[in-house]
């Protein structure tokens, strides 16, 4: 345990750091980090070399190259670059890469150097050129901030959803800044420069100068500035070689450190873990690195080759030609367990296990001074948590081995911690393997969690691997296995060494109904790589119609899309189609294309009906459907025509369409209907009254109202009016007339072809029984028992249903028979049936 404490390295009295190797690189450089633009991306990201920038001693003649690595070294992409002079490199929050240009232009880079999009940071850019960049993470998004040759910034929060800000103009600046960094403060991006002695903190409204607190008053120039990686502090290297760390809102002063070393650093980070109460700062030139904080002392390392540094969330990664490694505060668990002569817990519980391999007596006693104190539980844990920020997977193996031997002698200790740390740990060291390269801290993976991870091993194609997790894991699949699947078949596609039927098989064969897969998704990224016949055979594997339509029509495969549309038996999804092919096509061949789809002819059919009329009437007429022809002639007579001429003409085309398809009473029909109109238009004139649109019953019914008989009986014998409609016309009108007399002549006219049960019934229904019971005598001897009954004549009607001897009209007088008044007759009823029951 000792020996394992022999690279960490105190800072003051309650801190430690140590540096460890995470890789032994081996990407055989042919020039010096110096020589290059350097972008390393956080949480064991990439790493973008650009060799042999815009420099006036190289010549013109040879072409810059864009190299991208793994964090191990391993080489990703590598082009040469085409485009204009670079100023800086920085990857995004995806994993994007971000080349600014000296024009203002921003190109954007894949992992594997597939160039994604580009976008111009302005004119005023452009105009001014660029003399520096910075690309910063924030809670929004990646945002790029650009110092112009006119000393002016401008700055986008977010590239994803581009705003560009123009920041104020600082008083009297006529050269560069010595150095300046972008802040986030209260969601909003801000720029902190130096100018000489002051400091000026520009906003997006105004430009602000600034003191920090305690800052010793001999400076007379800023070389170096830093912010935390979660920036809320802020670090200053003057020129006097000290250090001023404090609050990024610069209220207040954490401490300040004299290095002695007055060359401005090359590279200026913060070193700090999450909730860790230390602060410190590393600072690096040439061949010197030194981590300095709260404490009269630093630690130093010597720098055998030009390095980089990368801040990370709890550390600093530091790599070179030959090397990576990691600087960072020892965690509470691990320095606890491991500092010489420790006495806690864990440390005990480690001892304890570490004699009971060895068969040692000694492991009782360690187990049992640790039970005595009453601190087992807190052992186990601390074995836990320290196991998570081990490195090297032995270590973690011993240290979990130790919190496995605890946790035997608890009764009651949940094992959620334990197990979710072994399979962290298994997941971590999965992906820190040399042939991998993302060497993330336990911490880091926490930050970052599991679906970002994910979503970055498949970024790098690492499709098995990703899968491996999952199941692993034991992710539902709609999170894990099947979105990995989806986006291993969205790589699949863009291999065009392949021919379309082996890929459309392979990707099926792999994915067939897993859950969660849009084969139209898959389709669509074939289509967008130049790859349509592949589309169209992954969307054959799709079962919702409402994907493959859209990606079908999107294809301009419009027909296809429409027999789609049709199997699936969604109307709208058929409208959709039939709407789009209306706008693709001439108008001869969206109507042959309806022509070979009835289910789709049908429909367009019924939308025409309500939107577009006359689109309806050429259809019929290129089909030759004379019948719905004239059903159309006949509804716009009424629809659109106002003028009698005009609507009689619409309906002699209807006529003339009835008889193309032999529809003889159809077209008589139609002829009666304009000769009626005829009729009306000549009774509305010579009478005055309103009578156009009214139907042949109700024009003969309105004469018969208005006393003109012998017009309405005219009419009658013009339209084939049979008499027995034409009295009931007659009755009823004359009845809502209350025209007694009249409708009495009308009875005696002659003999009734209805009958003169109507009669009575007519009259009672307007309350007049006296009227009614004229024409109960008149009715016929089947009818004259219902007829008396109506004008209520109980007794004369018992005495006929008695002489017809008729069970059905007996029981029926009885049924009108009440109370007292109808006693007799009920009687005299009720005997009749007797004797003829007798008999």
């Amino acid at each position: 345990m000792d020996c394992y404490t022999a690279n960490w390295n105190p800072l003051g009295d309650s801190a430690f750091y140590r540096k460890y190797e995470l890789y032994s690189m081996d990407w055989d450089l042919k020039e010096e980090l110096r020589d290059c633009l350097v972008a390393a991306a956080p949480y064991g990201g990439p790493i973008a070399l650009l060799r042999n920038p815009w420099k006036k001693e190289k010549a013109a003649s040879v072409r810059p190259v864009l190299e991208i690595y793994s964090a191990s070294g391993m080489p990703l992409a590598s082009l040469l670059w085409k485009s204009g002079p670079v100023v800086s490199l920085g990857w995004s929050a995806e994993e994007e890469l971000l080349c600014v240009q000296e024009d203002g232009a921003v190109l954007v880079y894949g992992l594997y150097g597939d160039f994604r999009r580009h976008f111009s940071m302005g004119n005023e850019v452009l105009q001014n050129r660029v003399l520096d960049a910075r690309i910063f993470h924030t809670e929004f998004g990646s945002g790029v901030a650009i110092l112009t040759g006119a000393h002016r910034f401008t700055l986008s929060a977010n590239v994803g959803d581009l705003k560009l800000r123009r920041m104020p103009e600082v008083p009297g600046l006529q050269s560069a800044p010595s150095c300046w960094t972008t802040l986030c403060q209260d969601r909003v991006a801000h720029i902190l420069l130096a100018v000489g002695p002051d400091l000026y903190l520009l906003d997006h409204a105004a430009c602000s100068a600034v003191t920090p607190p305690g800052l010793a008053p001999e400076v007379n120039c800023f070389l170096q500035m830093a912010v935390s990686f979660t920036y809320r502090h802020l670090a200053l290297f003057t020129d006097t070689g000290y250090i001023w760390m404090g609050t990024a809102s610069l209220k207040e002063k954490l401490c300040e450190f004299n290095c002695n070393i007055r060359a401005p650093p090359k590279q200026m980070v913060w070193c700090s873990r999450p909730r860790s109460k230390e602060r410190a700062v590393v600072v690096a030139w040439e061949r010197r690195l030194m981590v300095v904080g709260d404490a009269p002392e630093s630690i130093q390392f010597v720098l055998d080759e030009d390095s980089y540094l990368v801040p990370e969330l709890d550390g600093v990664r530091i790599f070179s030609r030959s090397t990576h490694e990691f600087l960072h505060e020892v965690p509470v668990a691990s320095e606890e367990i491991f500092k010489i002569a420790s006495m806690a817990p864990g440390a005990l519980l480690l001892e304890a296990q570490k004699e009971y391999e060895k068969e040692s007596q000694k492991a009782d006693e360690y187990l049992r001074e640790i039970q005595e104190l009453g601190q087992l539980t807190q052992a186990v844990q601390q074995c836990i948590e320290a196991a998570g920020h081990e490195h090297w997977p032995d270590m973690q193996k011993s240290l979990l081995r130790a919190a496995s031997f605890g946790k035997c002698f608890l009764d009651r200790f949940p094992p959620d911690s334990f197990v979710h740390m072994c399979q962290d740990l298994r997941v971590l060291n999965a992906v820190r393997d040399y042939h991998i390269g993302i060497p993330l801290t336990y911490s880091q993976y926490k930050q970052l969690t599991i679906q970002v991870l994910l979503d970055r091993l498949v970024l790098r194609r690492l499709y098995p691997l990703a899968i491996q997790i999952c199941e692993y894991l034991r992710l539902p699949e709609v999170q894990g296995v099947s979105r990995i699947l989806a986006h291993w078949a969205c790589y699949k596609v863009q291999q065009k060494d392949v021919s379309d039927e082996d890929v459309a098989r392979a990707i099926n064969q792999k994915l067939g109904d897993t859950p969660g897969v849009s084969y139209s998704d898959i389709a669509a990224r074939a289509y967008g790589c130049g790859r349509t016949e592949l589309a169209i055979k992954l969307l054959e594997y799709e079962p919702r119609s409402g994907e493959q339509v859209p990606l079908l029509l999107k294809m301009k495969r419009s027909k296809l899309a429409l027999s789609k549309a049709i199997e699936s038996g969604d109307t709208d999804l058929v409208f959709t189609v039939l709407l789009h092919l209306k706008n693709e096509l001439n108008r001869g061949d969206f109507f042959m294309t309806l022509r070979n789809q009835p289910m789709a002819l049908s429909l367009y059919r019924q939308f025409c009906k309500h939107q577009e009329l006359e689109t309806l009437k050429d259809l019929y007429n290129q089909d030759d459907n004379h019948q719905e022809l004239g059903s159309f002639h006949i509804r716009a007579s009424y629809a659109a025509e106002e003028r009698i001429e005009g609507r009689v003409a619409a309906l002699q085309t209807a006529a003339d369409a009835f008889y193309k398809a032999k529809n003889e009473f159809a077209a008589k029909a139609t002829e009666d209907q304009m000769r009626l109109l005829r009729l009306q238009r000549r009774l509305e004139d010579e009478l005055g009254s309103q009578f156009l649109d009214l139907s042949l019953h109700d024009t003969v019914t309105t004469l018969i109202l208005g006393g003109h008989n012998k017009r309405a009986e005219q009419l009658a014998r013009d339209f084939r009016i049979p008499d027995k409609r034409l009295w009931w016309l007659k009755l009823t009108a004359l009845a809502d007339l209350e025209d007694w007399e009249e409708l009495e002549k009308f009875s005696k006219s002659k003999k009734s072809p209805i009958g003169y049960l109507p009669f009575v019934e007519i009259c009672m229904k307007q309350h007049n029984k006296y009227e009614a019971k004229k024409y109960a005598s008149r009715v016929g001897p089947e009818q004259k028992v219902k007829a008396l009954l109506l004008v209520g004549d109980v007794a004369q009607a018992a005495d006929v249903a008695i002489e017809h001897r008729n069970e059905a009209e007996l029981s029926l007088v009885l049924s009108h028979c009440t109370g007292a008044t109808d006693g007799a007759t009920a009687e005299k009823i009720q005997r009749a049936r007797a004797q003829a029951q007798k008999k």
